[in-house]
């Protein structure tokens, strides 16, 4: 059976989602597995020419119309991050599986009503955290469960990137109401969600956030002490204000290290490199150095993989708890640099701030420059 993908938003991440790194001769489904076959936004001569430059049949204007008459099996959400939640649970509602933009809800209330509308409808919402889906982030996952070169023990996560004045010129960037938090939730998720999900549970995270030179009510900078259920330690650092852009993740293991070098969106194997002990047997150290699958971190990927669970009736990777993880730590973040203390994972329940917005009271006190 050929599945039936609608896109919801024809913005600046949109393209990710119908063409591999928007190569327009790259068909995403060769083998005729899936289509897209919809797409809507509210501006809808926007979405026309959305579809008639990537070969989509049919545009809407209205999200309530385009999922009674398509009635698609996958909705793919590319909206700004406020609309992410509602429309995620009005296509499970509509019958669909969901891939959404990051971030994929604004509050722990939220993660736990899209979770709720999966349990009431059947139907999954995974949201999109592509770094999870290159060969070598699945190679550092096994390298950790095996213990090929040894317990991990520290882990480093740096997203250092660099965003203009302008870029926060559109309206509904750099507010806790509109994009749902900063740095954090808008640029660092990437590499955090991939960093969590490789190091394991985490246990308490202590952090500290601060608006150093962007006229925004969020935070431009970020950086947390991290420690894990496996009683290793991590440091986690997000900026927008480095010229010099990278994306940096380290683990070292007890008979080894894995590093990142020049990566920036791309973690895939070219960018890895790995160091062991002379004292690692030979044959262990050549596996935990071999990256045996050099597939790249790219939203295709993920839908690619998102189309086979569908047919195999299984839930999707990024979905459900999972999804939950990074949401919960990042709110955790929040909450630490808010009360200056350390937060605990399952700590942050009904009746608390920062349970209704990932933000909690830093969304009330935060200055603008």
């Amino acid at each position: 059976m050929k599945l039936k993908l609608a896109l919801i938003g024809t913005g600046g991440i949109a393209f990710q989602h119908v063409r591999p790194e928007g190569v327009m001769e790259d068909v995403l489904f060769p083998d005729g597995e899936a289509e897209f076959v919809a797409v809507m936004d509210v501006n809808r001569e926007r979405a026309q020419e959305f579809a008639d430059k990537y070969g989509i049949a049919q545009a809407f204007g209205d999200v309530d119309e385009m999922l009674a008459k398509v009635q698609p099996h996958i909705v793919a959400i590319a909206t700004p991050p406020a609309f992410h939640a509602p429309l995620a649970i009005k296509a499970m509602e509509a019958g669909a599986w969901v891939m959404c933009e990051k971030p994929l809800c604004r509050s722990l209330r939220e993660m736990d009503a899209i979770q709720a509308a999966e349990d009431r409808t059947g139907k999954y919402c995974s949201s999109v955290a592509q770094f999870r889906f290159g060969g070598a982030s699945q190679h550092i996952k096994r390298m950790m469960a095996e213990q090929v070169a040894g317990k991990v023990m520290v882990g480093t996560c740096h997203t250092t990137w660099y965003r203009d004045h302008e870029y926060y010129a559109m309206d509904w960037r750099g507010t806790w109401e509109s994009e749902l938090g900063g740095t954090t939730m808008g640029h660092g998720i990437h590499a955090i969600d991939s960093f969590l999900w490789t190091m394991g549970d985490w246990d308490e995270v202590q952090a500290i956030c601060a608006t150093i030179d962007r006229s925004i009510e969020v935070e431009d900078t970020s950086s947390a002490s991290v420690r894990f259920a496996n009683g290793a330690v991590g440091n986690i650092l997000t900026s927008v204000l480095c010229p010099q852009q990278q994306t940096f993740i380290r683990y070292d293991f007890q008979l080894g290290t894995a590093w990142t070098e020049g990566a920036f969106y791309d973690l895939n194997s070219d960018r890895w490199h790995f160091q062991t002990l002379e004292s690692l047997e030979s044959a262990k150290a050549e596996t935990f150095k071999t990256i045996p699958d050099d597939r790249r971190c790219l939203h295709a990927n993920q839908l690619r993989d998102m189309v086979e669970d569908f047919h195999a009736g299984r839930r999707p990777l990024v979905s459900g708890n999972e999804a939950r993880r990074t949401i919960e730590f990042i709110t955790a973040l929040y909450k630490s640099s808010s009360t200056g203390r350390a937060v605990k994972r399952g700590s942050i329940v009904e009746g608390d701030s920062f349970y209704d917005a990932v933000g909690g009271t830093m969304a009330q006190t935060q200055r603008v420059l």
